[in-house]
């Protein structure tokens, strides 16, 4: 019997970084989930001629996640419900059992190829979609910034002011080659796998219109919905918390064991 906790990879979407968990994070633990919450490259400062694309986001994730023993979720928010579907599909493709399923909460659960602003046209949402609308360009040109009273009132209205207003200064520049993805999934990879989407009611930034489409458009989620605004681990930690933990004990429960790890180099004989 695999007597190790779980763990929920808990990855950050645009702009923000792992303190969107921290409330979320308590919750699991006293549930038996451990979390990872890895800091996104293209958040916060870059070099000049730096370019972060979806393939470095999914090679940092991955690279913190070498020590973890037990089963694994990985689980993104907003934009990193991309970063969340290439790390599973990457795992898949190498056939690490550790994984168990993976899931997104109000945000992106593309389909294969397909942008944000794509789907919206799918959708017929009429640009600039959410948050796009209150977007200002960095110094440089090659990323965004967010106003946080914008923030404030798309990202975190549900929230009371105590937490909505420090989350809104908190978040920061945004490179947009690490926003403006696409995923890479396909039906015998991440496809396989269990997969949760949260859907937010209320989203100004996420419109329920786009979730309900990314939910056609890629069948097969366990679908459970919040009354929320698009960040519900500030408005409503505890429900989105016991919607995740659920989720995690469930699949947990049903995945095959973990292979024994053979560190590198060692004598596989």
């Amino acid at each position: 019997m695999v007597t190790r906790n779980p763990t929920a990879v808990l990855i950050h979407g645009a702009w923000a970084g792992p303190w969107v968990w921290d409330l979320v994070a308590p919750y699991l633990a006293e549930a038996g989930i451990d979390t990872r919450c890895p800091d996104l490259p293209g958040s916060g400062d870059w070099e000049p001629d730096e370019t972060v694309a979806l393939p470095d986001l999914v090679a940092h994730v991955l690279g913190d996640l070498g020590d973890i023993e037990g089963q694994m979720v990985v689980i993104g928010h907003s934009g990193g419900g991309v970063v969340a579907t290439g790390v599973a599909e990457h795992l898949c493709r190498v056939g690490d059992s550790r994984l168990a399923g993976f899931g997104v909460v109000a945000g992106m659960m593309l389909p294969a190829g397909m942008d944000f602003g794509q789907l919206c046209d799918v959708a017929g949402l009429t640009a600039p979609v959410g948050i796009s609308a209150f977007t200002e360009p960095t110094a440089d040109g090659r990323g965004t910034v967010v106003d946080p009273a914008a923030a404030a009132a798309v990202f975190f209205h549900g929230a009371p002011p105590a937490l909505s207003v420090p989350a809104a200064h908190r978040l920061v520049p945004q490179l947009e080659s690490a926003r403006l993805i696409a995923p890479d999934w396909t039906p015998d990879g991440a496809g396989v796998l269990p997969r949760l989407y949260v859907e937010a009611t209320r989203d100004r930034s996420v419109p329920l219109a786009a979730q309900r489409a990314m939910q056609r458009l890629s069948p097969g989620a366990r679908v459970v919905t919040l009354e929320s605004d698009h960040a519900p681990q500030l408005s409503q930690a505890a429900e989105l918390s016991e919607i995740l933990a659920a989720f995690v004990l469930d699949v947990r429960d049903r995945a095959e064991p973990p292979r024994p790890r053979v560190p590198s180099g060692a004598d596989r004989r």
